[in-house]
């Protein structure tokens, strides 16, 4: 891997992903990040938004950090070598010494080809990020199956890149900022690429991460026959049920139920969660839902350090004594029962 001169690479670049003239939320997710970091680097915020319909990508942005926002009027539909031309193009433009890309299907087939192309290196799915004492981004992610944090640094390449998930950032651009300068440029389909020629809409029902109550079902619970009762808990208080990785690989659950960084990051208003211990690739994938019940037998679960109401007792217990409170028209209090 080659080595760059660091100095002349500054800033922070964010590919803003964008379908038929709307930005996907987790581009300002993405701003309100680089915002944040940009302030401890003392740099400017660049964004890059490709597609159709890019006239009103600007006015969404309203109250985003940027000092420049580069819009490539092109086809809408993702195409990888034709994407990462213009992405490469618009890096190699401005320099920036930080990349960010939202961690879904489309940032995830575009990052690698980008660190490929500037012989860079490229951390996946971070958690968190930060900027160290040398001014160098720390990107934060799992490793070892969830089990530990590393704190990965690229220090002798530019840019940095990093892809991070949907969901992560916990407040969306919302400081009052001044206007961006513009930079449009109409783009030509890259030749001998694939083109996509017809496109199917279908609606796909809400799942877990839509939901704004969730019950979660962890290792503690001892018989997929125990499912039913946390699904009556969820049904009784207008939720869904979810869970973590245990009960998907023992095949009781669906993987679309499943919680975690290997699974979805949820944001919703309520999560009880029942026998789940609170791994650290499952707590990155709720960190941010606004109260959290967890019921555990074990006083010093995981999970606790970041219960809002944590109840150590068994969920063979609680659980049925909250579908009797919800039963007899007693739902107000539904805390008071073991707390």
């Amino acid at each position: 891997m080659r080595q760059a001169d660091t100095s002349a690479w500054s800033g922070i670049l964010v590919y803003i992903e964008c379908r038929q003239g709307k930005v996907r939320p987790v581009g300002r997710e993405l701003l309100a990040e680089a915002g944040r970091l940009a302030v401890k680097l003392g740099a400017d915020v660049y964004g890059a938004a490709l597609g159709s319909g890019m006239e009103a990508i600007a006015g969404q942005l309203s109250g985003c950090p940027l000092a420049r926002l580069y819009l490539y009027e092109t086809e809408d539909e993702y195409s990888p070598l034709h994407y990462e031309k213009i992405m490469t193009e618009c890096i190699a433009e401005v320099k920036p010494s930080i990349v960010l890309i939202g961690g879904t299907q489309e940032g995830r087939a575009l990052a690698p080809r980008l660190a490929v192309a500037f012989e860079s290196g490229l951390t996946a799915d971070c958690t968190s990020l930060d900027i160290d004492d040398e001014g160098c981004l720390v990107q934060v992610r799992p490793a070892f199956g969830g089990n530990v944090m590393a704190s990965i640094v690229t220090r002798f390449t530019r840019p940095q890149f990093a892809t991070v998930r949907p969901g992560i950032i916990e407040e969306p651009c919302a400081e009052s900022c001044g206007e961006p300068e513009i930079v449009r440029a109409a783009v030509r389909q890259a030749e001998n690429t694939f083109r996509i020629l017809d496109v199917e809409e279908r609606e796909v029902s809400g799942g877990i991460a839509d939901a704004r109550l969730l019950v979660v079902a962890g290792r503690g619970v001892k018989k997929k026959e125990d499912l039913e009762m946390l699904r009556e808990l969820a049904a009784l208080l207008g939720g869904t049920l979810a869970s973590s990785r245990a009960l998907v690989e023992r095949g009781w659950m669906p993987p679309g139920c499943q919680i975690g960084l290997s699974g979805s990051t949820v944001n919703p208003e309520y999560m009880i969660t029942c026998g789940v211990s609170g791994t650290v690739q499952f707590m990155a994938g709720m960190r941010h839902t606004k109260n959290i019940i967890a019921v555990n037998t074990d006083p010093d679960a995981r999970i606790f350090e970041i219960a809002h109401y944590p109840v150590c007792g068994d969920l063979y217990e609680i659980v049925p004594a909250m579908i009797e409170r919800l039963r007899a028209g007693k739902g107000d209090d539904l805390i008071d029962i073991h707390i």
